[in-house]
């Protein structure tokens, strides 16, 4: 069987991937099309723009990892559509993730769907395309559990990922929140027969233990240090309403400094770990105005240009990080 990765424009070698952001979001680098004064929508020429500095950095694969009805993908998945865009204008492959987000944001009709019915959608996404927007899924995520606990919408939710994962072959990449939920997800994913050589699990580096990626790393899967250079960031407990009566409503705030971050993955790396590590940086617009010296100051290039050198400072050598940035992504990617 012929190694393939599929890509918005179609399947390609993984050997041709480069080094790899596979945790980004490129329709969600503004609020919307106020650049313009509302008069057209320049999402896909924002993206083109962010994504310049990066071949320079030896990346050629970004993956577009937004779930329905957030992070720029809309409800029914339809404007997957325009990475093919944005790939075609950068020069970039791109890889569309298909995935249901928090219980809280979810679209009506997922909700609706009982395990059967949400199993064949995203069979679909990945065999046929996202919606109409003949983008076939390369890639299963960012596939969501809350914080502190796994509802009972996203337990169906993960439970048709891994069903949809064995009858297609294509990789897991989950959203922890804050961290919580990570081996409870594994353990769904488990009882359902994945390989969780196969899966990778978001957002460990919102906590900077060494403990919980160990964790997760002894039970088979993979962990994305995948917030880089968000060292600020706020929560909110749910989506705020369009309207709403006056009054406050609830948020959580943290910081993790992308120090922490370099010392997490290069006390893992010198214990023989880098080929259980995937680096992104989850750059989203609704961040970068808190993070002005990372995001606001480089974008994506920040990965290449500020946190690759940081982990050379701490003895992480290169063929750990072309480990980290380049083969277990695609191996990830893979459709095996």
């Amino acid at each position: 069987m012929t190694r393939q990765v599929m890509t918005v424009l179609g399947p390609v070698d993984p050997a041709d991937l480069g080094r790899v952001m596979p945790h980004e979001h490129l329709l969600s680098l503004t609020p919307g099309p106020w650049l313009t004064g509302g008069t057209s929508d320049d999402s896909v020429d924002r993206a083109v723009d962010a994504l310049a500095g990066l071949r320079d950095l030896g990346f050629g694969t970004v993956v577009d990892l937004s779930p329905y009805n957030v992070v720029g993908r809309d409800a029914n998945g339809d404007n997957a559509a325009q990475l093919v865009v944005i790939s075609r204008r950068s020069g970039l492959h791109i890889v569309s993730g298909t995935a249901l987000y928090l219980e809280a944001y979810a679209p009506g009709w997922a909700l609706d769907a009982d395990l059967d019915a949400l199993t064949a959608r995203l069979i679909r996404d990945a065999e046929q395309g996202i919606g109409d927007s003949g983008v076939r899924a390369g890639v299963f995520g960012e596939q969501a559990t809350s914080l502190g606990e796994i509802t009972p919408h996203e337990e169906k939710c993960l439970r048709a990922v891994a069903r949809a994962q064995r009858a297609t072959g294509l990789g897991i990449m989950t959203h922890t929140t804050h961290g919580t939920q990570a081996l409870e997800q594994l353990d769904i994913l488990r009882s359902e027969g994945v390989d969780l050589d196969r899966v990778v699990v978001g957002h460990i580096d919102t906590q900077l233990g060494s403990e919980l990626p160990r964790r997760v790393i002894d039970a088979g899967a993979r962990v994305a240090v995948d917030t880089i250079g968000k060292e600020d960031w706020e929560f909110f407990l749910g989506p705020v309403p369009d309207a709403r009566d006056d009054g406050e409503y609830a948020k959580q705030s943290f910081h993790r400094s992308d120090a922490g971050r370099a010392d997490l993955v290069a006390g893992l790396v010198a214990d023989g770990l880098a080929d259980r590590i995937l680096l992104a940086q989850d750059l989203t617009g609704a961040e970068v105005w808190m993070n002005p010296g990372t995001h606001g100051a480089l974008g994506y290039s920040y990965l290449g240009t500020v946190f690759v050198p940081a982990l050379q400072e701490r003895g992480v050598s290169d063929a750990a990080i072309e480990t980290m940035l380049a083969a277990n992504p695609a191996a990830v990617l893979e459709v095996v």
